[in-house]
């Protein structure tokens, strides 16, 4: 059941990262870390190259692996900034995400899920709600930083910030890319629980001026059970005029998570 309910999750939280189309390039190259750099300054240069766009709509590749478990599947997905994630494989299955619902079904074995962000705060160790996992997915931070709070050092070829005192039930990590400014990795761990969250951004790329996330992976840790998650992105467009149908049929069973 835990299982079945993690892919779920999968599906709804991670369906809504950015993709790439034919005018779109994967970033390379490299840049130089700046050992002079300010918290502040850092701070300030990451707000300023943060995505910017009203609508997207693409295609995207989910593979999940757990132990000897693996499952590979395409969704087409619709994205309002800051207002609505809609996904759909071939129409069997659907999801609407606002902030204020998470709520999906599937035609193939009559099942619905209407509820809110709570499940999925409790999954992941951590409060969620519709702004985090959209900065999850962007490849911006999944908390609000500042200088006053977080403290700047380097770690290989990433700046790293991080709390000035680490949370008691929590240790935050986001590395960022010396070249576009988006996250390299966002790590979070609760020791306690045996928890680990960890979201590594492979490559970016480049669509319409925007950065963007091409390829990422991520880990879910709880105690001895892992899942990895891997993400291709591809076939976007940005700022269409889109709509997000979603009904949940009637007689469908309703899932309790």
């Amino acid at each position: 059941m835990r299982i079945k309910f993690l892919k779920s999750v999968t599906l709804l939280a991670f369906a809504i990262v950015i993709t790439s189309c034919g005018s779109s390039r994967t970033l390379v190259g490299s840049a130089t870390l700046d050992k002079s750099i300010t918290a502040k300054q850092l701070i300030k240069t990451v707000d300023a190259n943060k995505t910017n766009f009203k609508t997207l709509v693409g295609k995207l590749k989910i593979e999940t692996v757990q132990g000897d478990n693996s499952q590979s599947f395409g969704v087409s997905f619709r994205m309002e900034k800051d207002k609505t994630i809609w996904i759909s494989k071939l129409g069997i299955v659907k999801a609407l995400v606002t902030p204020i619902r998470v709520a999906f079904y599937n035609k193939l074995d009559g099942t619905y899920f209407d509820g809110d962000f709570s499940y999925l705060s409790k999954l992941l160790g951590t409060e969620l709600d519709f702004e985090k996992v959209q900065n999850i997915l962007l490849g911006e931070t999944i908390y609000k930083v500042d200088d006053k709070t977080y403290d700047i050092s380097t770690h290989e070829k990433s700046y790293v910030l991080q709390p000035k005192e680490q949370r008691e039930l929590f240790e935050i990590f986001f590395l960022i890319n010396p070249l576009h400014f988006k996250a390299d990795s966002q790590q979070i761990t609760q020791i306690k629980k045996q928890r680990i969250l960890e979201i590594d951004y492979l490559t970016y790329q480049k669509v319409d001026k925007q950065t963007l996330p091409e390829n990422i992976k991520v880990i879910a840790v709880e105690g001895e059970s892992e899942m990895k998650i891997y993400l291709e992105l591809k076939n976007v467009k940005l700022d269409q005029k889109i709509s997000f149908p979603f009904v949940i049929p009637s007689g469908y069973e309703e899932i309790k998570l």
